[in-house]
């Protein structure tokens, strides 16, 4: 069971590792508690302590602001009487004059080790839970920023004739907290609240509560060598040589009908094999009615549509066959119970005993372009490129490749995790990131096994290529400390996206952003720098998307030199902003776009474009061309010069990422409205993703400048 220190003890402990703390002695008798109070010097706070007292204000046990001996005499014959005969001492301390409060704490979370929570602390700590949490050991950096992402942090800069709070001050807090949490694996959260950030900038606590609870291993990174063999294994799933479905079926409706008819339609060039007992033929497979019929050594992955109690037999008949790679697309494990549980944990120790790995069970299968494999029991199978999912939900798979298909964003490779029996999504994710195939990961993730192995599988990922990341159950309780403010509002997700964005993995909050985020990793390149130069024929879209850049932190408009300003001017319309965002005001002639794209990009003032409005020519087009007058042959050059403008201005865009090295991002509700626009048709058969609104776009250009930051500053 937790054990609560008193307040003495948990400063005690606090003090002995140099976290910053008031003045103040413990005191036995009336005689001591005035001793104290004059050594300390008015006005001083009494305070009673026991163990037993966790919450002293709301029981009457505190008193603040007393300024003589007299009144302190009164104070201690008012804590006697509430204590009622309750066994304590007294703490004396210096009363602390400041009206600016910071919650400090530490909390250990059991799947990703210990964390220091920072944040407005208080009465309003409860309400308005304006924490962050820092993983801990913890550079100044990442307190620096953590501190600045506080929805409250202007609140402890320098204001009304007081100091802004002393960095160094927190740093130094959280520095204590991550000493303790590597020396005393017992404690289980340090609530201290609240720190009052004195006049002159300095962070100083007045209470502090320690709980203990059962010895917890402490959540270092640790290396996943150990398990490296089946990286090179799933070369064997995501690779084959030839393919075995297991229990083939004639009837559609049937997975294993379906899974073969998606692996032969989708162009795979190996021998495709379906077992069934009744020998039936399925569309071009090859059927056999014993495993033992298939050549040796020509199929690596075996595909199972088969009932589970059947499973493990066809398991040990594929290992004698050569074949190093299952996927188990059937249910019936542990989503059925305790027996399902014990059957699926024997399945997985099987694949692990025989060499093989095995994917699922209770998963919709395998996406690889490279290999030219849809093998999984649902469409869609888009284009090939160089994005790779992975995911514990298979509906989320299927959203993002039909995404990706909508988008023409390529896909490497895509795998439904299932229930991860034995292959897991760290086992994915090493994957992806030694893939020759893969430049940007993808992965949903809802629970975590080995959270120390899982963060460390990031941190490989993220140091060549990037990941995004996006957890479902955000409102999960986490674990929750006994009494302690700071383990009630720190959650297991605030700790997954705290540990994930240290490892360097981009953690995004809805599925939208996230294959934005991808996307753009995958078609863009990295910008250099936060500058961002907006380009727009339409000045709403101008005004909103500079509205969102203002609230990002990796992002910020460019402020464009008078020399640029001249430049622009020379071919610009009479009436643009001469400001950025550079505002065309629906004034540009035929080379005001492309000739404004090259200018911005071989500037050397902006590592980021952005153009919006793309598309609004081939709008009118479209409705000229389907119009009753389409016919007319003025309209006919009309029409067909506003789609070659449309398309221009991709190349445009296309070709000076490719010059200047800078990323130039198409921002257009088009895309989403409209898929015949000459904009968004050209856009799609480049592999151009346009984002459909132009927050959206920045909100990816954005994570995409934090991940290039990141990365500079490991290097």
């Amino acid at each position: 069971m937790p054990v609560t220190l008193s307040e003495s003890e948990s400063k005690d402990l606090l003090r002995e590792h140099g976290f910053p703390l008031c003045r103040e002695r413990i005191a036995t008798s009336l005689e001591e508690v005035v001793a104290a109070a004059r050594e300390i010097g008015f006005p001083v706070v009494l305070k009673a302590n026991a163990r037993e007292i966790n919450h002293k204000s709301e029981l009457g046990l505190v008193e603040l602001g007393i300024s003589t001996e007299d009144d302190l005499r009164v104070a201690h014959a008012n804590l006697i009487k509430r204590l009622a005969g309750q066994s304590a001492n007294f703490l004396v301390a210096e009363m602390v004059k400041g009206n600016r409060e910071m919650i400090v704490g530490l909390v250990r979370d059991p799947d990703f080790g210990p964390f220091a929570v920072v944040g407005l602390g208080g009465v309003a700590a409860e309400a308005l839970k304006d924490i962050r949490m820092i993983p801990l050991p913890a550079s100044p950096r990442e307190v620096g920023q953590s501190f600045e992402a506080l929805r409250s942090h202007e609140l402890f800069l320098a204001h009304r004739g007081q100091e802004a709070l002393i960095l160094e001050n927190l740093e130094r807090a959280v520095n204590a907290l991550a000493e303790i949490a590597r020396s005393r694996p017992d404690i289980e959260s340090i609530d201290v609240n609240p720190m009052i950030v004195l006049p002159d900038g300095r962070l100083t606590a007045v209470d502090a509560l320690v709980v203990l609870g059962d010895f917890v291993q402490d959540h270092e990174l640790s290396p996943i060598s150990e398990r490296s063999d089946r990286t090179k294994l799933l070369t064997s799933m995501f690779d084959p040589r030839g393919v075995v479905v297991l229990g083939a079926s004639s009837h559609p409706g049937k997975f294993g009908f379906v899974s073969l008819h998606n692996i032969f339609v989708n162009g795979f060039k190996g021998p495709v094999f379906g077992l069934n007992q009744s020998g039936e033929q399925v569309l071009d497979a090859t059927i056999v009615t014993s495993l033992d019929e298939i050549p040796q050594s020509q199929v690596d992955l075996a595909f199972f549509c088969t009932p589970s109690q059947v499973n493990e037999e066809l398991l040990r008949q594929c290992s004698s066959r050569g074949i190093k790679a299952a996927f188990v697309a059937s249910a019936g494990y542990r989503e059925l119970g305790d027996e399902g549980a014990a059957d699926e944990r024997r399945l997985a120790q099987l694949a692990t005993d025989l060499g093989m790995v095995l994917g699922g069970p209770n998963g919709q299968g395998i996406v690889s372009t490279p290999a030219n494999l849809c093998a999984q029991i649902v469409a869609p199978y888009p284009g090939a490129g160089s994005l790779s999912i992975a995911s514990q939900s298979g509906n989320f798979v299927s959203s993002f490749l039909n995404l990706a298909k909508w988008a023409h964003v390529g896909i490497a490779r895509a795998v439904s995790a299932g229930n991860s029996a034995q292959c897991d999504i760290s086992d994915y994710i090493k994957f992806f990131a030694e893939d020759p195939h893969t430049s940007v990961s993808l992965a949903y993730v809802e629970s975590v096994a080995d959270g120390s192995r899982f963060m460390e599988t990031v941190r490989r990922h993220t140091e060549s290529k990037p990941l995004v990341l996006i957890k479902g159950g955000r409102t999960a309780a986490g674990q929750q400390a006994a009494s302690s403010h700071t383990g009630a509002m720190a959650t297991n997700f605030a700790a997954f996206e705290s540990r994930a964005t240290q490892c360097g993995a981009i953690v995004v909050d809805e599925p939208e952003s996230a294959f934005d985020t991808a996307a753009a990793f995958a078609s863009l390149p990295l910008p250099a720098g936060p500058r961002l130069g907006i380009l727009t024929t339409v000045g709403g879209w101008g005004v909103v998307t500079s509205d969102v850049v203002h609230s990002l932190r990796h992002l910020q408009l460019a402020s464009l030199s008078d020399e640029l300003l001249q430049k622009l001017d020379q071919f610009m319309p009479a009436r643009w902003s001469r400001s950025n965002p550079l505002d065309c005001a629906g004034g540009e002639t035929r080379d005001t776009v492309t000739t404004a794209i090259e200018t911005l990009c071989s500037s050397g003032e902006v590592d980021v474009v952005l153009l919006l409005g793309l598309g609004i020519q081939g709008n009118q087009a479209r409705m000229m061309a389907d119009g009753r007058f389409c016919q007319d042959p003025d309209l006919q050059r009309i029409v067909a010069y506003h789609e070659r403008q449309e398309m221009r201005y991709v190349d445009a865009a296309r070709q000076a990422a490719t010059t200047f090295g800078i990323p130039v991002a198409l921002a257009t509700e088009l895309a989403v409205a409209d898929d015949q626009n000459a904009a968004i048709r050209h856009a799609r058969e480049c592999s151009v993703y346009i984002f459909p609104t132009g927050p959206r776009a920045v909100r990816a250009l954005d994570r995409m400048a934090h991940y290039r930051l990141s990365r500079s500053e490991v290097s």
